[in-house]
C-alpha cells in the first residue's frame, strides 16, 4: 500500500465545492482536509502502486479552480 499527500492550492474561494469534488473522486482518496497556510487542502491518498498516485494527483490538478498541486509519497 502506498500513502501519498497531495498539497493543493486553489485559485478560487469556493472551498466547499472543491473539497466535495476531490472527495468524490473514487480512486484512493482517504481524506480531504481544508488547512490554513501556503496550501488550501491536504489530500491523503492510499493506493496500491506508485503509478496510481500520479493518476489521483493528475485528476485533482486538472479540476477547475485548482491552481497548483505538490505530491509527496510517504517513505515508511
Amino acid at each position: 500500500m502506498v500513502t501519498a499527500y497531495v498539497m493543493v492550492k486553489a485559485s478560487t474561494g469556493d472551498v466547499d465545492r472543491l473539497k466535495s469534488e476531490m472527495s468524490d473522486l473514487d480512486n484512493g482518496i482517504e481524506s480531504v482536509s481544508v488547512v490554513a497556510g501556503d496550501v488550501d487542502y491536504i489530500v491523503t491518498v492510499r493506493v496500491d502502486r506508485p503509478e496510481d498516485v500520479k493518476e489521483v494527483a493528475t485528476a485533482i490538478h486538472e479540476m477547475a479552480g485548482i491552481e497548483n498541486t505538490q505530491t509527496y509519497i510517504a517513505m515508511d
